[in-house]
């Protein structure tokens, strides 16, 4: 009991390291839309239920999902993604703003936010209807924006951290997101981020990332290696392969299907009919393989001589081409990968009858977790097996098994965005490979107890393993003296105290937004409110609008907001004294040394950040149009005739 212990606070030391880490997600961006419905008839028209439509929530998906995890994790997260001008990129700007992420997508006109729409009914989900294709690609203007604010996050995010290089995660999906210039642009500039993790539908589109983790499913690792064998074609072209369908891998558990190797080259004429030497079922216009590289996708014939060597430039020899193959041919079944003693040998990889019992996709993942190193060109490999867990490679050639707890798919969406976030936020701590894997499921098995888009807070990761979460026994609202033995307690711990000060007096958007920001850069962040008086003085006769009661219990309620102190003088100078927080944090455009505060804080060795507001979100301008708005309704009535 005492090993475990010791093992669960060792754990808990990672996650609190990471705390305030600036990552930088790039990416799609998409909305989920879960729409919650009973039935208890069938229509007349079709034997289909009749849904009465009663909940609906709207949640951050794709890599916005991912930026929503690693600031729930603790984590500085900034996404950059395209977003529509539409209801959907209003209703994703705002999943970004609750969950405390710098939104720094860019607005696309034109092109729609992509989203997925669920319809429930008891838990089951009946349909998903999907919007935003990628053939919606960016223009070049888009293109443009995307890269100037790339650029530009990745040095906010430096001068954030004090000049230190901030961790980049990519998500492509195959959305347009990451045209081939976005691509270039990061593996060009690869050397300004200290970590890389990549989680890619098509991971050969990013040779030369050289990424410290790469989390493919095991869908996607198989096509990758589908892929880097076609590079090479094999002579005889009578192996069998596994492929994936042509559907969305992330759309339920991968299918393998039986086929000719990839790159395994099939002679045809010039009029597509196969030569003697091709399969009698091998007809013109048969599917070609993703696998045979983009030149089969794009059209183009490539081509290849019989010895699989290169074929030197000119026209087409008029007998015959060669074209690399990898689907299956007509009349081939599915197959199950089990242990009794089936043999498939595909890509390299054999399953054979000396294997025994309990041969899976694990033990498929793990014999080729070298060569998914080598092809990627990552340090770290974590093939996710969806309910079957993960198998997690590094240099050391040790593969590491995670488990993780069989779910309804309705209570899994989202859990590889937290798995990816986690696993980041470990890797760019420092934090030992065996100990990202560990905490990199947790964080994902965690998430899957309720149907919904998976979001992982530090809180819930803690709570899973024992760890008390700090300041849980005292009041958000609470006097000076009492902080004060709470500041140095914390202190002691080696956290990192953050403070703001503020009227408050509406709260708004703009707060909220600034307070999420404020905490991402500590442990603890203590929030001083002027008293009534105070704002008296500041502000006029005519405020404060709320009493500090109410505006202070309003503030303890932020989930971001630790503890709240009401102060009576015009200036927080004694409070900062007595906390000696380690940043100081206040709101505006001004650099922070025009804050007044500035000197002391710097004199009792704190940090000063400056957060900007959201435009046209200030307690002033709600007031004033509050009171215009109801002066013009009292000159309405004024006006009207008796």
């Amino acid at each position: 009991m005492a090993g475990a212990a010791a093992e669960q606070r060792r754990l808990a030391t990672v996650v609190d390291s990471w705390r305030g880490r600036p990552v930088l997600v790039i990416g799609d961006a998409m909305l989920d839309d879960w729409r919650f419905a009973e039935s208890d008839r069938l229509c007349r028209e079709a034997p289909a239920p009749v849904l009465t439509l009663r909940r609906r929530i709207s949640a951050a998906g794709g890599a916005a999902n991912t930026a929503v995890n690693v600031a729930a994790l603790g984590g500085l997260a900034v996404l950059v993604a395209p977003v529509g001008a539409d209801v959907a990129g209003d209703e994703l700007h705002d999943c970004l703003d609750r969950a405390g992420v710098w939104d720094r997508t860019v607005n696309q006109p034109g092109r729609p936010t992509p989203v997925k729409r669920r319809m429930l009914a008891g838990n089951q989900i009946l349909l998903r209807e999907d919007s935003g294709e990628p053939e919606d690609a960016l223009d070049p203007d888009g293109v443009n924006n995307l890269l100037t604010a790339l650029s530009c996050a990745t040095e906010e995010l430096r001068a954030a951290a004090g000049g230190e290089a901030p961790t980049l995660v990519v998500c492509d999906y195959g959305l347009g997101a990451l045209p081939a210039p976005v691509r270039s642009w990061l593996v060009a500039n690869r050397e300004r981020y200290a970590t890389v993790a990549l989680d890619a539908h098509d991971l050969a589109d990013w040779r030369g990332l050289a990424p410290t983790v790469v989390t493919p499913s095991f869908a996607e690792a198989t096509r990758l290696l589908a892929r880097a064998a076609g590079a090479t074609p094999r002579p005889g072209g009578t192996e069998l392969h596994l492929a994936h369908p042509d559907v969305d891998p992330a759309d339920g558990p991968s299918e393998l299907t039986v086929g000719a190797a990839p790159g395994a080259a099939r002679a045809l004429r010039t009029d597509g009919t196969p030569t003697n030497g091709a399969a009698a079922s091998d007809k013109a216009g048969d599917r070609r393989s993703r696998a045979g590289g983009d030149d089969a996708a794009s059209g183009h014939d490539r081509v290849a001589p019989p010895d699989g060597g290169t074929a030197p430039p000119g026209p087409v020899a008029p007998a015959e081409r060669f074209v690399p193959t990898g689907e299956p041919i007509p009349g081939e079944d599915r197959v199950a990968m089990t242990g009794d003693g089936l043999s498939v040998t595909g890509t390299g990889v054999t399953v054979n009858a000396e294997a025994g019992e309990g041969v899976d996709r694990a033990v498929l993942a793990e014999s080729r977790l070298a060569e998914l190193r080598e092809h990627t060109g990552a340090d770290v490999v974590a093939v996710t097996l969806d309910t079957d867990g993960a198998v997690v490679g590094g240099a050391d050639g040790e593969p590491r098994r995670s488990h993780s707890t069989p779910v309804p798919a309705s209570h899994a969406v989202g859990a590889g965005d937290a798995y990816l976030a986690a696993m980041t936020l470990a890797l760019a701590a420092d934090a030992p490979l065996p100990t990202a894997a560990q905490l990199a499921q947790l964080a994902a098995t965690i998430t899957v107890s309720d149907t919904g888009t998976c979001v992982c807070r530090r809180e819930d990761l803690l709570a899973a393993l024992e760890v008390p979460v700090p300041d849980g026994g005292s009041p958000p609202v609470i006097g000076v003296d009492e902080l004060a033995t709470v500041v140095d307690a914390h202190r002691r711990d080696g956290r990192t105290v953050v403070f703001t000060n503020g009227c408050f007096d509406v709260l708004h958007r703009g707060h909220v937004r600034y307070l999420e920001q404020a905490r991402t850069l500590g442990d603890l962040l203590v929030v001083a409110v002027n008293s009534d008086g105070s704002i008296r003085r500041l502000k006029g006769p005519d405020r404060p609008v709320n009493p500090v009661e109410d505006r202070a219990e309003l503030l303890a309620a932020l989930s971001c907001v630790d503890h709240v102190v009401v102060f009576e003088e015009d200036s927080p100078a004694a409070l900062i004294e007595t906390l000696r927080p380690d940043v100081y944090v206040k709101g505006g455009d001004y650099p922070p040394e025009m804050v007044p505060e500035a000197p002391l804080v710097r004199r009792l060795g704190g940090q000063v950040r400056t957060l900007g507001y959201v435009p046209d979100r200030s307690t002033s301008r709600i007031i004033e149009r509050i009171r215009t708005h109801s002066q013009e309704r009292e000159n309405d009535l004024t006006t009207k005739p008796s």
